[in-house]
């Protein structure tokens, strides 16, 4: 079986066991035996609803240090858009970047930048009816996981080009090698990132290539630095390179917004991205020529490696787009072919095979209907397992009972007890 890099992980010490977790999690990743919840690799998707919503803090995610930089030559900062909506009374990005260039990195790209010429590219594709509409942004990597394992049918519909992400970092280190005439290993391409999810993209990409980013940093461990260094500022160099075309992908709605026409659809918070892709794999939803998904709340800005309220940050972003000009960066023709993906993304359902040998997984699959049918259909999850189905797969892959079910084990003691009360 694949072995799977996640950048969200669980401290057992901390864990609880209450459940909460289990019952958040869109893809059914997680269990809770023996009092400790454990995440089902294969099929976590990063998206960071654990993070959230356990009381006890004992999910993290994992992301680089600002220390990590310290191993290269030149030391290149990517910044989402969604961390200039991190600071209040802010009305210059040029502060922000200068801060980053303060904190120890050399060269500034903007990842607002390379956003922007994906919007171009889209708008290109959508034109010459080269894309299976409605076609579905990949610029958010829980999303784009999400389909590769829950909504396979799904695939062909996703949009076919890189992260503005891994552009940004493909095009300052391209930059900086041009400048310097250094090799790959001497640059460090590290991107400031919101969420958990880009952090496994940049470990491990969707689509199987390298990617050109060495790490990827959390906001919420640069912004102390940050924000120091931010107050000493005395001089500003011009480092912004970036409309509100880019700038506004920070924020849900604000990719959709630069495809410039009426046709879309934007939809944040994974609860109401799984409706829509129901929807769609149901030909519920037509007449969109294309749909932004984005699985945190108010878009990026809602990434549990944030610190600021996601709604609040939105305002600020808003804010800041109105001093900015529509758009600053343009594709050039030869650029396209190097955004698009080079493989296709693929259905993995690794996490959902009962069996190996097909015809044991259909005597697995039969057992399975025939277990769910006899539990009592709460999907309470006080077994251990999210749903009464998820625990009647658990039962027949042997790492659960059906005893783990409250409710029939109160109607066992119950039998037990009418039983010798009769013969009493």
């Amino acid at each position: 079986m694949q072995k799977y890099f996640h950048s969200v992980e669980l401290e057992a010490d901390k864990c609880c066991g209450c459940t909460n977790c289990l019952k958040r999690c869109p893809t059914e990743a997680i269990r809770v035996h023996d009092g400790k919840a454990t995440i089902l690799s294969e099929r976590c998707i990063d998206c960071g609803e654990c993070i959230r919503i356990c009381p006890h803090r004992a999910k993290k995610a994992h992301s680089s240090t600002i220390e990590e930089i310290e191993n290269y030559k030149i030391k290149v900062a990517i910044p989402a858009p969604a961390l200039f909506g991190q600071f209040s009374n802010l009305d210059d990005i040029d502060i922000v970047l200068n801060g980053l260039r303060a904190i120890g990195f050399d060269f500034i790209f903007e990842v607002s930048r390379a956003a922007e010429l994906v919007s171009e590219a889209t708008r290109k594709l959508i034109n010459e009816g080269k894309l299976n509409k409605p076609i579905i942004s990949s610029a958010c990597p829980a999303v784009v996981r999400l389909i590769k394992i829950r909504f396979p049918d799904l695939c062909d519909n996703v949009m076919p080009i890189l992260a503005p992400m891994e552009i940004a970092a493909r095009l300052a280190r391209k930059e900086v090698k041009n400048q310097t005439g250094l090799p790959d290993e001497e640059i460090g391409v590290f991107f400031i990132t919101p969420c958990a999810a880009k952090v496994t993209e940049v470990t491990s990409p969707t689509t199987g290539e390298k990617s050109a980013c060495n790490g990827a940093i959390a906001i919420s461990k640069i912004y102390p630095a940050l924000t120091q260094a931010m107050e000493k500022l005395s001089v500003l160099e011009p480092i912004a390179n970036s409309g509100l075309i880019g700038v506004g992908w920070a924020t849900s709605g604000g990719e959709s917004a630069a495809m410039l026409g009426d046709k879309y659809l934007a939809a944040d918070g994974i609860e109401n991205v799984i409706r829509v892709l129901e929807g769609l794999e149901d030909d519920k939803i037509r007449d969109v020529d294309f749909i932004e998904l984005n699985a945190c709340s108010g878009g990026c800005v809602g990434g549990v490696l944030t610190v600021e309220n996601p709604y609040v940050a939105q305002a600020r972003i808003q804010n800041l787009r109105k001093y900015l000009p529509i758009s600053l960066n343009h594709l050039k023709d030869e650029e396209l072919e190097e955004f698009m993906w080079k493989g296709e993304l693929e259905f993995s359902g690794e996490g959902f095979r009962l069996d190996e040998d097909i015809f044991k997984a259909m005597d697995k699959m039969e057992q399975m209907e025939e277990i769910c049918a006899g539990l009592p259909g709460l999907d309470c999850g006080s077994c251990g397992s999210p749903t009464c189905r998820a625990m009647a797969e658990d039962i027949v892959k042997g790492i659960a009972k059906e005893g783990d079910c409250i409710h029939k084990l109160k109607e066992s003691i119950q039998h037990i007890y009418d039983h010798l009360k009769n013969t009493i």
